[in-house]
């Protein structure tokens, strides 16, 4: 259960408006989709996948965070103020990823192999971006708010305006 104190820590290092451990740990939606997913993952993983994807949907009534219980998520993952994140199921996230409201990491096909994007280490997602299909987005990249990627991108990239 290392990962609880280790999520706590790091929601505090990166958001200046949390005060302490308490406080995130019982009003941050972000936490509480990522711990949940925990779970879920678990289960998809055991192939108990009606059950995880019960309780994906609960998650997401609850949070208004929708993570597929497929999807991967590395450490230290950060949604800050997640309302309407969607993590689709063959996504991957790195450890590191700061991901804010609105994002959507989805697919552009109906093919049942890997469709969505993988995001790789220390990569921060702006509010309303959306990155679609099996993708990547590099190491320390920054999407700029509301932009929509559809062509993977190599490290440290900064996509403000992409066409």
């Amino acid at each position: 259960m290392s990962f609880i104190s280790e999520d706590l820590a790091n929601v505090l290092k990166r958001d200046p408006a949390a005060r302490n451990r308490f406080e995130v740990a019982l009003t941050y939606p972000g936490v509480h989709a990522i711990w949940a997913h925990h779970l879920e993952h678990w289960l998809w993983q055991k192939h108990f996948r009606f059950i995880a994807r019960l309780m994906s949907n609960y998650t997401r009534s609850k949070t208004g965070i929708e993570i597929h219980p497929g999807a991967t998520l590395g450490r230290r993952v950060f949604i800050d103020h997640g309302m309407g994140v969607v993590i689709g199921e063959t996504a991957i996230v790195g450890d590191d990823v700061t991901i804010y409201h609105g994002v959507t990491l989805g697919g552009r096909s109906l093919d049942k192999g890997k469709r969505h994007p993988t995001i790789e280490n220390s990569v921060i997602l702006g509010a309303g971006a959306k990155v679609l299909g099996n993708i990547t987005v590099g190491e320390g990249s920054t999407i700029g708010a509301n932009q929509v990627v559809t062509r993977s991108l190599s490290q440290r990239n900064e996509v403000e305006f992409y066409i």
